[in-house]
């Protein structure tokens, strides 16, 4: 258990109240007795640690930047997804949380067991449907009312936002995600029992005008394969892993013929725009660069290093003399 250090202030603030009667030692007591009681919920049952929830978030995180980028060219319009929260709560208690009619993808994640659950706000989903069919992102069509022409609609799309998932996951498990069901109610799902754990991961998702949530159901039974991935050990060993020999060489190659901006700033001066259209031929401007300083060469506009101007072959050339550090922002 963590304790916590007091600073003399604080210890001579406590014993002068405990001394002038305004605080009781023997409540103090009590009340340092009590909180050794936490209240544990059985029905809330947590499966997952701090840091495989970390894990899931940051899975997810990538995610969301990969569904921003594909609804915003599917849609052509200003699209913003973030993850907002990532908990574990039974799944009984996510059902109750969504609207009573509202748009729910089924999931398969072969080869991991079980399937995952797509919510989408209705708000988003019929703001998405009505930039499809070239409205301008408003619609109030409410979900048990969509016509068959409408649910094809809305599942192509959604079929082709899951294929991202394949590549969101791709760190931790190879996965061949598919939408198996396209459901409107959710009393009419029954993925897992009542008071199984699911990770649910919530998003804020903002359609020009527009905006609402976007809920990813997982249970515990598709996770419970790849949880001893879901550490911060496993995501340090995969960033150091030993580099592929042959991927190196090829995107070696190919940065070699990345073309880059390299110029040397000989000096620079400041003059009023009056002393500009004065200059005339052979008139001299002072730099700001003594001839025996070194020279700045700059690389795509960033300073790089220091050099000194020759000839080579009758041709002007700089030579390096040295190195510039980059400057850290703090």
């Amino acid at each position: 258990m963590s304790e916590e250090i007091l600073s003399q202030t604080e210890i001579d603030a406590l014993l002068s109240a405990i001394s002038s009667g305004e605080m009781d030692a023997e409540e103090l007591k009590k009340e340092e007795e009590d909180k050794k009681v936490k209240v544990y919920d059985f029905k809330r049952a947590l499966r997952f640690s701090k840091d495989q929830i970390r894990s899931i978030s940051r899975i997810h995180e990538n995610y969301a930047r990969l569904l921003t980028t594909f609804f915003s060219g599917q849609l052509r319009t200003y699209v913003n997804i973030s993850v907002a929260s990532v908990d574990q709560i039974p799944y009984e208690e996510f059902i109750r949380s969504i609207p009573k009619m509202t748009i729910l993808n089924v999931i398969s994640m072969e080869p991991l067991e079980g399937k995952i659950l797509m919510e989408v706000n209705p708000n988003i989903a019929y703001s998405m449907m009505d930039r499809l069919l070239g409205g301008k992102g408003n619609s109030d069509v409410q979900p048990e009312s969509l016509t068959e022409i409408e649910t094809t609609i809305m599942t192509q799309m959604f079929e082709k936002a899951v294929v991202n998932i394949q590549e969101a996951w791709s760190t931790i498990v190879e996965i061949d995600p598919m939408l198996d069901e396209f459901e409107v109610n959710p009393q009419f799902l029954q993925m897992v029992s009542p008071n199984e754990t699911v990770v649910v991961v919530s998003f804020n998702t903002q359609i020009g005008d527009v905006s609402g949530m976007i809920n990813i159901c997982i249970p515990h039974i598709v996770l419970e394969p790849i949880i001893p991935k879901l550490s911060a050990h496993y995501w340090m060993e995969s960033a150091t892993k030993e580099r592929d020999p042959e991927k190196y060489a090829i995107l070696s190659k190919h940065m070699e013929k990345v073309e880059l901006e390299a110029k040397v700033i000989l000096g620079q001066s400041n003059i009023t725009v009056n002393e500009l259209l004065q200059l005339s031929t052979e008139d001299i401007i002072s730099l700001n660069q003594k001839i025996q300083d070194p020279l700045t060469l700059e690389v795509n506009g960033e300073p790089k290093m220091h050099v000194q101007v020759g000839t080579v072959h009758k041709k002007v050339a700089v030579q390096v003399m040295d190195h510039i550090e980059r400057r850290s922002l703090s």
